[in-house]
This record gives structure tokens, C-alpha cells and sequence, in this order.
């Protein structure tokens, strides 16, 4: 099930819907001004990609190893 952005055309708020199915995608309703009139915004996503670890490695300490230099980019290696 995707998940999409939007943003109120009203209010200017932004918020995410979870969408069982393409047949509600039309009906997205503004949490905060209850508005129809939204705006589907590009969000980027992260996939997980196998890799082998050591059990000293750390998301907190940023040891993981899955940047470049070392660290876990924005904590999302998944170990923590």
C-alpha cells in the first residue's frame, strides 16, 4: 500500500495518506481545513539493500558502514 504526500491548496499544510487502493486516490481530504482541493507533492523513499554488518557496528555510533565515510545516513541503516 503507497504512501502519498499532499498539500492543501487551502491551508498550505502538508500531510501524508495511506492508500489501500488507486479507487480512493481522487477523495484525499486536508486533515487540519478538511479542503479537497490538494496537490499530490514528489517524495523521495528509501529502500532497504541487504548488507552484512559486524556485531560492533552501530547505528548510534555511526559505524555501520553503509555511507561512504562510515555512518548511517540519517540513522537508516537499520540497526538501531
Amino acid at each position: 500500500m503507497p504512501v502519498f504526500e499532499y498539500k492543501c491548496k487551502k491551508c498550505d499544510s502538508k500531510f501524508e495518506v495511506l492508500h489501500k487502493s488507486t479507487a480512493n486516490m481522487e477523495d484525499v481530504i486536508c486533515p487540519k481545513c478538511q479542503s479537497k482541493e490538494n496537490t499530490k507533492l514528489f517524495s523521495s523513499f528509501a529502500a532497504a539493500v541487504g548488507h552484512s554488518h559486524s556485531s560492533g557496528d552501530s547505528c548510534s555510533s555511526g559505524t555501520c558502514g553503509m555511507a561512504p565515510m562510515g555512518g548511517c545516513p540519517g540513522g537508516m541503516c537499520g540497526l538501531n
